[in-house]
């Protein structure tokens, strides 16, 4: 019997990114021809080898860490070559630095033995070009034969992509068994105490690439932040440098900067992935949510397309190079528009980015795209006119499910049965809610008609959901998860309730028992927020979309809470994400294990997970604004100062901020007194009084 075919886990690789280009290895840096290990450019792997010997051995790893935002070293030794003793005395170091298309790598050879040093240093290469979905499905594909192209150089073709590597000062031997194997060689001397660098490259041309990479540095601010939780600081540095790889832009447009969502399935244009990161780094500066919002609006849906999941006014999904079929039945076309809500999120970006101060002369070309998808909103996502927002896959080939838990079990009620499509998702109901009225605020505000129909249909909207969600749970009401294709409610206590919290959708007696049901120990006793309560029979910590816990859904729903004032609550979350960021050396995956945090004391982890990932790393700038408690609202002229910060959270500062284009820096004290400085002059800051304990979560009685 054939084993099933499985997909590689990652979660001990070592990943770096210069978006479009990517590289997995192990880590004391080989990159074996197994697994995931690789390196990618786009949608291909371009080297699936780089195995690296001295004398025919591998040298015995010691220790890796970045260097910037696209380079690691790795330290080995070499135990075998030096003087005897127990003290090692030749060591062999790997600095490997990726660019937009390909990678530079130094072996840095150090010898402090007290005799001359002789040895044959060695690189294993391999090429099989395997498409993503491949690699992903746990499928392999053979090595293709290289070919000599002058002196330390080799070559792969393979349609209209071309590899090669370049040794400096190499022998190449590509010849018989060595075909798919080719071997670059270098005879090295060392002196007593001498050292010597050997160097190759890897350089890709690939011209069907559909994502390239942004011609400058990035455009959003780095603040400079000091914090007495010295956690936040690390976490921020490392994801700003992550965020900082994982840009890109389309070759027609490589002004309009997106960032890809993560290594290595998704290095590239992500609708809801995209748009959540750009949200997040608001706080940065508004240039990276206006290329985001035009490379969307280009591609925004203009036909009814069941094959693809088009609509006029759609916002896409995820776009390929060619269909993606990744195993199960699951066949993508390049440029797919299965989601359910990457359109009202698109336009919840635009207006949070008005609010930020993007001009109106960048708001006003997008307000055409805006009332299209505000179109979609009314004519297309609300299919049998029940006055709620459903999905469903009609290929048969495409996502079973369209919300951000998009795995085929990840909605299912109480008793762990899985709900059938039509699905009604609970948080979509409200991102739908906080379109409407968003796009009703930018049409009144740029003359336009139409906010008052958008306000009624919110107003319609929230009357349904308050009368079809709400259900008695184990901790009292709650709204359910989804509804299914019967509009039975899906009973399970899970994360999506907290995505709730800001959109306008609940009432305040509601939002203070979502928060109540958010602290909960079933959904909040592990090292953040678990995506389905443990009380739940379809729970498993190790479930991708049912127990796991997701940064980005974590970081969402803790600011959502900071935001209405729930303080403890959003704390404690906080301090969940600081803990797994430094296990996990401040690198936060795409997600983790929901097990108690008593377990093992750090967080398990999700072995498939990818990392890094856009709206993980931008979760870290969501955790910073929810500290300095920033909220602007420029065309109103005010701002508003609400920090997380203070007691339970220290005292926190972040300099170079951006609103409406100008520098700002907060100050919070460990007391929670909030200052804010170079705040442009047409505004007006408001502190907000901390909460009273009394009001921190929790109603009685019936929240429906």
């Amino acid at each position: 019997m054939t084993p099933p075919r499985l997909q590689p886990l990652l979660h001990d690789l070592v990943g770096l990114v210069h978006a479009p280009t990517s590289a997995l290895g192990d880590a004391a840096g080989q990159v074996r021809p197994s697994g995931v290990q690789g390196v990618f450019h786009a949608d291909a792997r371009v080297l699936s080898r780089a195995e690296l010997r001295v004398d025919d051995r591998e040298p015995e790893a010691l220790a890796r860490g970045p260097v910037g935002p696209h380079a690691a070293r790795f330290a080995g030794l070499a135990r075998w070559l030096g003087d005897p003793g127990p003290d090692p005395t030749v060591r062999v170091d790997r600095v490997r630095r990726l660019a937009p298309a390909g990678l530079a790598e130094e072996i840095h050879l150090v010898s402090t033995a007290a005799t001359g040093v002789r040895a044959t240093v060695s690189v294993d290469l391999g090429c099989d070009l395997a498409p993503i979905e491949l690699v992903k499905s746990g499928d392999a594909a053979d090595p293709l034969a290289a070919r000599a192209d002058g002196p330390g150089r080799l070559a792969w073709s393979g349609g209209d992509t071309t590899v090669t590597v370049t040794g400096e000062g190499a022998t190449v031997d590509a010849t018989g068994d060595r075909a798919t194997a080719p071997r670059l060689s270098w005879p090295v001397e060392l002196p007593p105490g001498g050292a010597v660098t050997l160097r190759w490259r890897l350089a890709v041309d690939d011209p069907r690439a559909v994502v390239t990479a942004p011609p400058a540095a990035p455009t959003w601010a780095r603040p400079e932040v000091t914090a007495d939780d010295r956690r936040l600081v690390r976490l921020l540095d490392r994801s700003l440098d992550d965020l900082h790889a994982l840009r890109l832009a389309e070759p027609a447009h490589p002004g309009d900067v997106f960032l890809a969502a993560g290594v290595p399935w998704f290095l590239t244009l992500f609708g809801r992935d995209s748009l959540w990161a750009a949200r997040m780094l608001l706080p940065l500066g508004t240039e990276l949510a206006a290329g985001t919002l035009r490379v969307l609006a280009r591609r925004q849906g203009t036909r009814v397309d069941p094959a693809t999941g088009e609509a006029p006014g759609k916002i896409l999904h995820e776009l390929r190079r060619h269909e993606f079929a990744a195993g199960a039945g699951l066949r993508l076309p390049p440029a797919y528009y299965g989601t359910v809500d990457a359109t009202m999120l698109w336009v919840a970006l635009l207006h949070d980015a008005w609010r930020w101060g993007l001009p109106a002369e960048q708001v006003q070309p997008l307000l055409p795209h805006l009332e299209a998808a505000l179109a979609w909103l009314g004519e297309h996502a609300d299919a049998d006119g029940d006055g709620l927002v459903e999905y469903v896959d009609t290929t048969g080939h495409g996502l079973a499910n369209q919300g951000w838990k998009d795995s085929g079990d990840a909605v299912r009620f109480r008793d762990g049965r899985q709900a059938q499509a039509p699905i009604v998702l609970a948080e979509v109901q409200g991102y739908a809610y906080e379109a409407a009225v968003a796009g009703a605020a930018l049409l009144d505000a740029f003359d336009r008609p139409g906010g008052d129909r958008w306000r009624a249909h919110a107003a319609r909207l929230a009357e349904r959901f308050r009368a079809t969600f709400w259900v008695d749970g184990p901790h009292g009401p709650q709204p359910a998860l989804a509804l299914d294709r019967d509009k039975r409610p899906v009973d399970s206590l899970t994360s999506n309730i907290g995505h709730l919290l800001g959109t306008g959708l609940l009432t305040a007696d509601e939002s203070a028992q979502v928060a109540r049901l958010l602290t909960t120990e079933a959904l909040a006793g592990g090292f953040g927020l678990r995506t389905m309560s443990t009380g739940d029979a379809g729970f498993s910590p190790l479930s991708y979309h049912c127990g796991s816990i997701w940064t980005h859904d974590t970081a969402i729903v803790l600011a959502g809470l900071a935001r209405a004032g729930y303080r403890a609550a959003a704390l404690g979350l906080a301090d969940g994400l600081l803990a797994a960021a430094e296990a996990f050396d401040h690198r936060l995956p795409e997600l983790y294990g929901g097990d108690d945090r008593g377990l093992l004391g750090r967080p398990v982890p999700y072995p498939a997970a990818c990392r890094p990932q856009a709206w993980s790393a931008a979760s870290a700038v969501l955790l910073l604004q929810a500290g300095v408690g920033l909220y602007p609202d420029v065309p109103a002229g005010r701002v508003r100062l609400a920090p997380l910060a203070g007691p339970g959270l220290g005292a926190l500062a972040a300099r170079n901020l951006r609103v409406a284009g100008d520098r700002v820096d907060v100050t919070v004290t460990a007391a929670g007194e909030a200052t804010v400085d170079r705040l442009p002059s047409a505004l007006t800051a408001t502190p907000v009084p901390a909460p009273r304990p009394a009001a921190e979560v929790g109603v009685s009685g019936s929240a429906g």
